[in-house]
């Protein structure tokens, strides 16, 4: 029988909130240095940006209209940039200044990048922190990106669960969401539905299309949201759980904001005067834990396989299916 392993860096009380809402805020991840290590490196990319060598790629979450084209499938293993939706004219010129142009960087900075790579692959806080919480027996990072939401036009992000976007059978993403910069109510301050993992399964899935580029596959018996085994799916499930009350939770620089891959969760557009920089990654499960096929978006290569976070792999888990 496999015994628990003392915690090392979460308390119990957090690994509970956690598994309860769908998400923790853990303040003070990254020291004041490290943040401020990783918000100078974002402005420096920013300014290496070259938008006379770039196709003019948006990004968008929506389903109608997401980014498919080989820039944006083939940056698995690079660092390239993806422009806001309204930052390039009918022309294909920028409507702004490069630098307020960028909606994120990705998706490979925790591999390539020094000053990334270190808070990330070879950060011993974030690996104990994995040990603790115990949602996967052998995670794997992937999909680094910086996201810039800048002051008066940086757009909201409608309503989502981030194992729509990197699907793994069953579902098993974790986001890591770190605060670069004070993150207030009128700025984009993310927002959550605590619970929503428990009720609400995955429907759909963002998918690689035979004739190039991006869409949505419709699941056709959606596999159940994972949660831990002492939690119970809410009553008022049937009504679709989007009807709650959202939560938005204010971060200061160096906090780190754990998201479980069925949660929903979004941000409204930034009016203030000020930015709102975040760098964020995902982990998933390995095989044969689960199964990463090859339908999805994001594609391992030879050259750079997912990122193995663990030396020695989690015997037992918290995350389980509800049946």
């Amino acid at each position: 029988m496999a015994v628990a392993q003392p915690l090392e860096y979460l308390s119990q009380a957090q690994i509970d909130k956690f598994y309860r809402d769908g998400y923790l805020i853990v303040p003070g991840f990254l020291s004041h240095d490290q943040t401020s290590s990783l918000l100078l490196r974002a402005k420096e990319l920013l300014d290496e940006f070259t938008p006379e060598d770039h196709p003019l790629t948006r990004f968008t979450t929506s389903d109608e209209d997401h980014v498919g084209d080989n820039y944006f499938l083939n940056s698995g293993d690079k660092i390239r940039y993806f422009l806001d939706e309204d930052a390039v004219d009918s022309s294909g010129k920028l409507t702004r200044d490069k630098a307020r142009a960028v909606n994120k960087i990705g998706h490979a900075l925790h591999e390539l990048d020094p000053v990334f790579r270190n808070v990330t692959l070879e950060n011993d806080r974030l690996k104990a922190l994995a040990r603790d919480l115990r949602f996967h027996h052998d995670p794997v990072a992937l999909q680094s990106m910086i996201i810039f939401k800048q002051s008066q036009t940086g757009g909201a992000v409608p309503e989502h669960n981030d194992s729509t976007f990197l699907y793994t059978s069953p579902p098993s993403a974790l986001g890591f969401w770190i605060a670069l910069e004070k993150c207030t109510p009128t700025n984009g301050a993310l927002s959550f539905l605590p619970g929503s993992h428990l009720t609400t399964p995955i429907t759909k899935r963002l998918i690689r299309l035979l004739g190039g580029g991006t869409g949505f596959e419709q699941l056709a018996t959606p596999p159940p949201p994972s949660s831990d085994i002492s939690e119970k799916p809410r009553e008022n499930a049937s009504e679709g759980v989007s009807e709650g009350n959202y939560v938005l939770e204010a971060c200061e620089p160096g906090d780190l904001v754990l998201i479980h891959g069925s949660v929903l969760h979004k941000s409204e557009r930034n009016t203030s005067a000020h930015t709102r920089f975040a760098y964020t990654f995902h982990m998933i499960d390995s095989s044969p834990y689960v199964e990463y096929d090859e339908k999805n978006w994001l594609q391992p290569t030879d050259t750079m396989p997912f990122s193995r976070i663990l030396d020695v792999p989690n015997e037992i888990t918290l995350s389980t299916t509800v049946h």
